[in-house]
């Protein structure tokens, strides 16, 4: 997986705003008031302006709760978009990881998952 985007991203400095559950629930795309965000770890990230996360998109799934299993187990399946992942085969762990890192060089960090234990 390669970490650096394409083209530069110019990102904000990265936010450590407490963002509860509800709230992200709501980030899921399909509400033109909120913004689409995706949890990785506990991290927030605003993936609005990528059709991917949308109402249409392949990675509709992912928008709007942390998604730290599935990434790590590269699923698309309900069931895995969930936050814990400490159970997982340390290659689990690192794919969890490379995603971490390749979201944080993409999208502007909005703050952590109120209560998170998954950081």
């Amino acid at each position: 997986m390669s970490f650096e985007p394409k083209q530069k991203v110019n990102l904000d400095p990265p936010k450590d705003d407490p963002i509860s559950a509800e709230y992200l629930s709501k980030c899921n795309g399909k509400n033109p008031d909120y913004p689409t965000y995706v949890a990785i770890k506990g991290t927030v990230f605003d993936v609005s302006g990528n059709k991917m996360y949308g109402p249409e998109g392949s990675y509709k799934i992912f928008a709007g709760r942390d998604a730290s299993r599935a990434l790590a187990q590269s699923s698309l399946k309900e069931e895995d978009c969930r936050p814990d992942w400490y159970d997982l085969a340390d290659e689990h762990k690192k794919v969890l990881n490379d995603w971490h890192t390749f979201f944080s060089k993409r999208y502007n960090v909005k703050g952590k998952v109120e209560g998170a234990t998954n950081t």
